[in-house]
Order: structure tokens, then sequence, then C-alpha cells
């Protein structure tokens, strides 16, 4: 998998994907709990279009990371 680095501001395309992505986060967030399924859908959201962006690792890294840290997002993989 490419983990895509550029040193240019996103395309409209990057940044409706990055949109699209938070919508996903967001969603599967909602309830404090993390499933395996909404794992692999986020997972699949950022490898759609072959690579994964910084921006959508730091994305991931903000809005799951950081939340299950804190201990207000739970991670249930059964």
């Amino acid at each position: 998998m490419e983990i895509s680095r550029p040193n240019q501001e996103l395309s409209a395309a990057e940044q409706q994907e990055l949109e699209r992505l938070k919508t996903i986060i967001e969603r599967a967030t909602a309830d404090g709990v993390i499933t395996r399924a909404e794992r692999d859908q986020i997972s699949a959201a950022m490898r759609a279009d072959g690579k994964v962006t910084v921006a959508e690792l730091e994305l991931v890294r903000t809005l799951l990371r950081a939340k299950v840290e804190q201990g207000g997002l739970t991670l249930d993989y059964t």
C-alpha cells in the first residue's frame, strides 16, 4: 500500500474523500464503540483509491485514536 505524502494542498477530489472518511468515522463513533465491521469500513474507505494519505492518517488519529486513549471510545472486535 502506498502512503502518499504530497507537498501541496489537497485537491478537490482528495478533500471530498477526506470528508467522506470523516463522515464514516463520525457515524462509527457516535455510540462510543468501534466494532470490527466499522474498523474494516474505515480501513476500506482509506484504501479505496489505492493509497493512504497523511491527511487520512491524521484524521484517523484525531478522531479515533485520541478518543480511545482518553477513554471516550471503546474498541469491540469480538
